[in-house]
């Protein structure tokens, strides 16, 4: 007797463990850890959806991604990441974020299948899940859907690749590991290579048309903890498009736990009782993309740089990458 068909519908996502150092061994493979959005590509009754970690609707916003899953079959979940590629064919979260009015080629990443025809694949190994979008819906569709490869090379040489390339990071992922939706197992894991992380945005100082530096940290225990004020990776546009999101989230009392401290430091990256009087303090809801060479013995960042903001990161859930 044939198993009962299950209706497409959205899955919540598998997570990512992030690790300092991920395993070796022929039980794990590796990918590129892409930067971009991740996405669960849903095809129910004919129609095609594009859904964010969160169940947010991305199918108007990738429009030409949606339209070129048109083909998959019916009552079928991938997941995958939509990502923007540079010049050299790099992901790039800042041309994501500018997708529309920046002149880059939109692909959609796909890593994983979890239900085919109705049929609910997420129990089976993924050394055997691994092939069926290659075998049953790859060849359907064209660019720009493109398959997410195994990485055939030792785990040193894949690092040191990434880091030449001035890609993200890796993804490990156990051969034999299910599909645990919304769950951060350990199974699936993620190293940053190229240092970065989200950071939740809690003030500015200002400067005579807009602002001058944000003011960024990260959740501690609940609490919100200051790390650094960048001023650059922006433009003259961007600065002011941030600011109008900026401008209607201020509030008088500053939402950083750790603030003030006592001294500047020795980067000057401190935000002493005297250095806040100049400072602007938001609501503390919007998460931004940052690139940073290290931290410093007193938790602030070195050479810290705005990429973007990100509307698939909930600010509870930031915390300190490591």
């Amino acid at each position: 007797m044939p198993k009962a068909k299950t209706k497409a519908t959205f899955i919540e996502p598998m997570l990512l463990l992030r690790v300092e150092k991920l395993p070796q061994g022929a039980d794990w493979s590796y990918e590129i850890k892409l930067d971009g959005y991740r996405a669960l590509a849903i095809k129910s009754g004919g129609k095609v959806q594009l859904r964010s970690r969160n169940d947010n609707d991305f199918t108007e916003r990738y429009s030409s991604v949606a339209t070129a899953l048109g083909s998959m079959p019916n009552e079928t979940v991938l997941d995958g990441e939509v990502a923007a590629l540079d010049e050299e064919g790099r992901p790039s979260f800042n041309l994501l974020q500018n997708y529309g009015s920046a002149d880059a080629p939109l692909v959609y990443f796909v890593f994983d299948l979890l239900l085919l025809r109705g049929q609910n694949v997420m129990a089976k190994p993924l050394s055997e899940r691994r092939g069926l979008p290659e075998s049953e819906v790859l060849p359907k569709l064209a660019e720009p859907i493109r398959y997410s490869p195994e990485l055939k090379a030792g785990l040193p040489d894949l690092i040191a690749s990434v880091k030449s390339a001035g890609l993200e990071g890796l993804v490990a992922k156990r051969r034999n590991s299910r599909y645990e939706p919304g769950q951060r197992s350990g199974a699936w894991q993620k190293m940053r290579i190229n240092r970065g992380q989200e950071f939740v945005i809690g003030g500015y100082t200002p400067s005579d048309r807009n602002f001058d530096a944000l003011i960024f940290g990260y959740y501690n225990h609940g609490k919100l903890q200051y790390v650094a004020r960048p001023r650059n990776g922006f433009t003259p546009s961007s600065r002011e498009q941030l600011f109008k999101k900026l401008r209607p989230l201020q509030v008088k009392q500053c939402p950083f736990a750790n603030l003030p401290e006592a001294r500047s430091g020795r980067w000057g990256a401190g935000l002493t009782a005297a250095k806040m009087e100049d400072c602007r303090w938001l609501k503390p809801i919007l998460v931004g993309q940052f690139e940073f060479t290290e931290w410093t013995p007193d938790n602030h960042l070195r050479h810290s740089r705005f990429i973007a903001l990100r509307d698939d990161k909930k600010p509870k859930e930031v915390v300190r990458e490591k």
